[in-house]
C-alpha cells in the first residue's frame, strides 16, 4: 500500500491499471473529506478545556453533549443514505459537507448548556449519511477483494485526524483573547472552514459511477463494470434479492449492528475523553495535544497492517475478534496506570485494537446486500452502531462524576470491547450455501 492506496502485483494488467486509477482518483479525496469530518465531530474534546472553564460543564454534561451528536446521526442516517443512492454521491456528499461545516463553525457561538446540546445534535443531523455513504460508494468502484484495504484507507483519516486535530487544536487554544474570541471559539471557527471549501472540490472531482468515469479508458470502464456486476449477481444468487424493507429487518444486519454498537461504544469513549484524561496529568493544552496524538499514530500503523492481513487471508472473523480483545486488554491496563504516562502506552495498545476492528468489519454487509438494500442496511448498521458514540462518552462522564476517577469508565469500555468480540465470535461464520444462509440468518464473511 502506498499512502493508503491499494495495489496488487499478481493480477492481470487491466485490473492493476484500473484499480490503480480508481484508487488515486478517489481515495485521497475521500480520506481528506473524512479527515475533516472526524476533526469537526471530535474537536469538542479539546474545546472542553475552555467550555468547562467558561460554563462550568460537569463531566456528565460534557459526555452528554459529546454523545448527543450520534442521536442526530441515528435519526437521519438511513434516509440520508437512501437519498445518496438515488441522487448520486457527488451532489449529496457536497450538501452534507456544506451543512456540517456551517454548523461546526456555529459551535463557536454557543452560550451555555442548552445551546451546546442543540448544536451538537444538529451537527449529527447535518453529517448523517456521510460515513455509510462512503462505504456504499466503495461498492460502486472496488471489487470485493479490495474492500478491507480501501476501508482501511478511509479509516486512516480517523486516527490521523485525531492525531493532527490534537496538535492543531492545542495550537488554536493558544489564541485565547485574540480579536476578543476565546481559544475554543477559534478552534471551532477555523476547523469548520475546510469542510465548506472541500464541498466544491467534491463537486469538481467526484464521479458517481464507473459508467460516468471519462477519466477511465473504455476497456477499463468495461472491465470494472463487468466485474462489479458479476459480483452483484453472485451476491443475489447466493443470498437472494433483498428489498430495502427486508434489509432493515434482516437478522444479519441487526447482528452486525449489535457488533458495531459495542465496539463503537469503546472507541468513542476514548476519543472524547482521552484529552481530559491526559489533561489530568497537569499538562499544558499544547502538551496535552501532543500526548493525545501518540496513541492515534500507533493505532494507524496497526490498522493498516490489520487490513492487509485481512484481505490477504480473505478472513474477517478472527481479525475482528483478536483486534477487539487487544482493545480490551489496553483499556483494562490503562485503569491502574492513570496518573502516569504509562497510561499513554496502554491507550496506544487499545487504539491498535479499536481501529484494527474497522477494516475487518465493514466488508461484511456487502457480502449479502446490494443496491438500495445495501444503502439502507449499511446505514442502519452505522446508525445503530453509532449510538455507542452516545453511550460511551455519557457513561464514562457519569462514572467519572460518580467515582471521582476515570478508572471505572475504562473498565466499562473494556467490557464493551469484549462483548463485541464475543458477539462476533458467535455470530460470524464461514460462508455457507445460500439455502443454509437463509435459514440460519448468520452473518457470512468471505470464506
Amino acid at each position: 500500500m502506498v499512502s493508503g492506496i491499494p495495489t496488487v502485483t499478481a493480477e492481470p494488467e487491466i485490473e492493476r491499471r484500473t484499480v490503480s486509477k480508481v484508487s488515486w482518483r478517489l481515495l485521497p479525496l475521500i480520506v481528506v473529506i473524512y479527515f475533516v469530518a472526524y476533526m469537526d465531530r471530535t474537536n469538542v474534546g479539546f474545546a472542553s478545556f475552555g467550555l468547562n472553564r467558561e460554563f462550568g460543564f460537569s463531566a456528565t454534561l460534557y459526555g452528554w453533549g459529546a454523545g448527543i451528536f450520534f442521536l442526530g446521526y441515528f435519526f437521519f442516517e438511513v434516509p440520508s443514505n437512501v437519498l445518496l443512492e438515488r441522487a448520486g454521491a457527488r451532489i449529496w456528499i457536497a450538501r452534507i459537507m456544506i451543512t456540517w461545516g456551517l454548523i461546526a463553525g456555529g459551535m463557536a457561538f454557543i452560550a451555555g448548556p442548552t445551546s451546546f446540546l442543540v448544536m451538537r445534535f444538529l451537527l449529527g443531523v447535518a453529517e448523517a449519511g456521510f460515513f455509510p455513504g462512503m462505504i456504499l460508494y466503495f461498492t460502486y468502484w472496488f471489487p470485493r477483494k479490495y474492500r478491507a484495504r480501501v476501508v482501511a484507507a478511509l479509516f486512516l483519516a480517523v486516527p490521523g485526524s485525531n492525531a493532527l486535530t490534537a496538535v492543531i487544536s492545542g495550537a488554536l487554544l493558544q489564541l485565547d483573547g485574540v480579536l476578543g474570541f476565546h481559544g475554543w471559539q477559534w478552534l471551532f471557527m477555523v476547523e469548520a472552514v475546510p469542510a465548506i471549501i472541500l464541498a466544491f472540490v467534491v463537486l469538481a472531482l467526484m464521479t458517481d459511477r464507473p459508467a460516468k468515469a471519462t477519466w477511465l479508458a473504455a476497456d477499463e470502464r468495461r472491465w470494472l463494470e463487468d466485474t462489479l456486476e458479476a459480483e452483484r449477481r453472485s451476491t443475489v444468487k447466493a443470498h437472494g434479492h433483498f428489498t430495502l424493507r427486508q434489509a432493515l429487518t434482516d437478522a444479519r444486519v441487526l447482528t452486525l449492528a449489535g457488533i458495531y454498537f459495542t465496539i463503537v461504544t469503546a472507541t468513542y469513549g476514548i476519543t472524547f475523553f482521552l484529552p481530559p484524561i491526559l489533561k489530568s496529568l497537569k499538562l499544558t493544552d499544547w502538551q496535552t495535544g501532543l500526548a493525545t496524538a501518540v496513541p492515534y499514530v500507533v493505532g494507524t500503523i496497526g490498522m493498516v497492517s490489520w487490513s492487509w492481513s485481512s484481505d490477504r487471508r480473505n478472513e474477517r472473523r478472527w481479525h475482528f475478534v483478536v483486534a477487539a480483545v487487544i482493545a480490551a486488554i489496553g483499556l483494562i491496563a490503562s485503569g491502574p496506570l492513570l496518573g502516569s504516562l504509562w497510561a499513554l502506552a496502554a491507550m496506544s495498545v487499545a487504539t491498535v485494537g479499536l481501529y484494527g476492528t474497522k477494516p475487518a468489519f465493514w466488508p461484511l454487509p456487502a457480502e449479502f446486500l446490494s443496491g438500495s438494500a445495501a444503502a439502507g442496511g449499511i446505514a442502519l448498521i452505522n446508525a445503530i452502531g453509532n449510538l455507542g458514540g452516545f453511550v460511551g462518552p455519557y457513561v464514562l462522564g457519569w462514572l467519572k462524576d460518580t467515582t471521582g476517577t476515570y478508572e471505572a469508565g475504562l473498565y466499562f469500555l473494556a467490557g464493551c470491547a469484549l462483548a463485541s468480540a464475543a458477539l462476533a465470535f458467535v455470530s460470524i461464520r464461514p460462508q455457507a450455501p445460500a439455502t443454509e444462509a437463509g435459514a440460519a440468518g448468520a452473518v457470512r464473511p468471505n470464506a
